[in-house]
Order: structure tokens, then sequence, then C-alpha cells
């Protein structure tokens, strides 16, 4: 029997009787996982700690669901979960040998569970103004091909020649019950920071944030972080994250019960670079934001408009220790 794709972007149907990676029927609108495991909630005691949605209104992780099937949950979600829940709670050594897919896969449910939820409260809170749900073309676009490539969790999908994401795994000297989590839904961009290590995805992008960092991430690679550092390798890719100008097109070929996608070039018709221009004073603003436990404010990071602070190089463009930074951790 063909495989057959589940496309909710093609209604927009995000209800929660239908489960989220198949479409399939639910027994009741109580059967659903959580965005955020429950292990992870658990050892950071995240359940009632608030959540920021997009509409400045707060829920909390806990409140985060995905309508899902038992039998998809049972098959596909938990083995997956119990996987990043040894390796996590193990460190940076045990994340660093898991399979780059399988992670995907997993920061993929969280940010898709994120991106339902906001829908859902979207499309409610303009149903009750009597609107009609206005969503861009191009953001349709975005989260139908991620929830097509989460689908390599229950489907048989190959990546032909590419990843279709950009992953850096960092080792950090964080303190003991960290939990560092930000997400940019626009850009499908992901950071996780817990225990030794950190974590940045950037989905969607075909590795084109990986390269374009490629000279400081060469300096970085097997250095172990001070947490003000990660946050600025944060802030540098959330940053190109958004200067991005490509919304990359993939080709699907079904044979069987496989699933090929191959992506098409990231070319443009005019010749333009694929990020746009890297403005320090814009740059300064998000690294503020990164940078907020320690208290650096934007005029005291870009004093020098033509060098931002950095605590990840030195003047001679040197990968600095981490045991060269008395900041707090």
């Amino acid at each position: 029997m063909p495989a057959s794709v589940y496309s909710p972007f093609d209604r927009l149907n995000f209800s929660k009787r239908n489960c989220f990676l198949t479409g399939v029927a639910l027994n009741s609108e109580e059967e659903s996982i959580q965005v955020f495991p429950q292990w992870l909630m658990s050892k950071y005691n995240l359940e009632d700690e608030p959540f920021k949605m997009l509409d400045e209104s707060m829920a909390t992780y806990k409140d985060l669901k995905l309508p899902c099937s038992a039998v998809v949950n049972e098959t596909y979600i938990e083995p997956v979960e119990a996987e990043m829940e040894t390796a996590f709670n193990s460190g940076y050594e045990a994340v660093k040998q898991l399979d780059e897919l399988k992670l995907f896969q997993w920061a993929g449910k969280v940010l898709y569970g994120i991106i339902f939820n906001e829908l859902r409260a979207g499309i409610q809170q303009q149903r009750q103004q009597g609107e009609d749900f206005n969503i861009s073309e191009s953001i349709i676009h975005k989260f139908s091909n991620l929830h097509l490539m989460l689908q390599s969790l229950n489907l048989n999908i190959e990546f032909e020649d590419f990843k279709p994401f950009s992953l850096l795994l960092f080792k950090v000297n964080n303190a003991e019950e960290t939990f560092g989590y930000r997400d940019e839904i626009n850009t499908l961009t992901f950071s996780l920071r817990i225990n030794d290590f950190g974590l940045i995805i950037c989905f969607q992008d075909n590795g084109a944030n990986k390269s374009y960092h490629r000279d400081i991430l060469a300096k970085v690679e097997a250095q172990c972080l001070h947490p003000i550092q990660f946050e600025e390798l944060n802030a540098r890719i959330f940053y190109s994250a958004y200067l991005f100008n490509r919304l990359p097109e993939y080709t699907t070929m079904v044979v069987g019960d496989e699933i090929y996608i191959e992506a098409m070039p990231l070319r443009s018709m005019t010749g333009k670079p694929l990020f746009d221009h890297w403005q320090n004073k814009t740059y300064g603003q998000v690294l503020e934001s990164f940078w907020k436990n320690w208290g650096f404010l934007l005029l005291e990071i870009i004093k020098d408009p033509e060098n931002p602070i950095s605590f990840l190089l030195d003047t001679e463009g040197n990968f600095k220790p981490a045991d060269t930074i008395s900041l707090p951790l």
C-alpha cells in the first residue's frame, strides 16, 4: 500500500479530535501527549511554570498538549522520548552519540506542539471576534514542511542527500538544575540548555545557518563553554535565522511505502545572498535579550558599534577559554 502523508495545513485542521501526526480520529479529546515530555517537566519542575504565548497570554508548561493516538504514542513517540531521557540525563557525551535525525524529530515535536497550540489559540481568538483566521502563506509553507518532515517518525521518509536542518551541540558549564529554553516559531529556531550541554537547531534551512557561522563554529568546536558564551552563540544563530531570506522548497516522491524528499537549490533569481545584511545594532538588541541574566544593556554591548562585546572571541579573534570568564554561571 502506498505511503500516505497527513497534511493538516491543507484545511487548517488543528482539532483535538485528530492525531497530530497521522490525522486518525481519536476516541476522545483527552487522548493526548505533553508537548514538553513529562520526564523533562518533572526533572526541572516545569509543570506549573508560566509559558508565554504569542498573544501575550500565559499558559503553563503542562497546559501545552498535542492530540495523539495511543498507538502512535506507544509505537513512535515513547521510544524516542525514552532514548532522549536517557541521553539528556547522562549529558553531553551521550547526547553527542545520538542520531541527529532523532534529535531533529524530538525537538521538532516540541516546536510543532507549540505551533499547534499557538494556531489553535489564534483561530479561537479570531472566531470570537467574528473574523476569519489569517496567516501568511510563507508561514503556512514553513509549518507544513516541518509537519511533513516530522512524519519521518512514523513513515519511511528518506532525505535525499541533504539535512533539512542546522544542528549545533555544545558542552556547557551549566549550573546545576539549569533549564534554558527558547524558540522562534517564525524562523523555526529552537534552543535548549540543560545538564552540561546546549543544543540549537534551525529547522528547514538545509544547513545554511551552520555554514554561515562556520568560521566561529570551527573556533568553539570541542570547547567547553561558559553559559554566557553559549547564549552569545544562541543570539548569533537566532539573528542569522532571521536574516535568512529563502523559503526552502522541497519535492516529494512516493515509491511504494517509502517517501523521498529532495531539497530544491537555495538560489535566488536576482543573485541575492542567502542572508540579509548583518547589522550590529539589531544583533546587539538580540544579544541583550539573551544576556538578560547577566544584566548587560544594549548601550554597553554596542559601545563600539563596529565591535559588539564578545565573550567568545578576544580582540585577535581567538577563542576565550571559559575559565578566563569571571561572571557567575
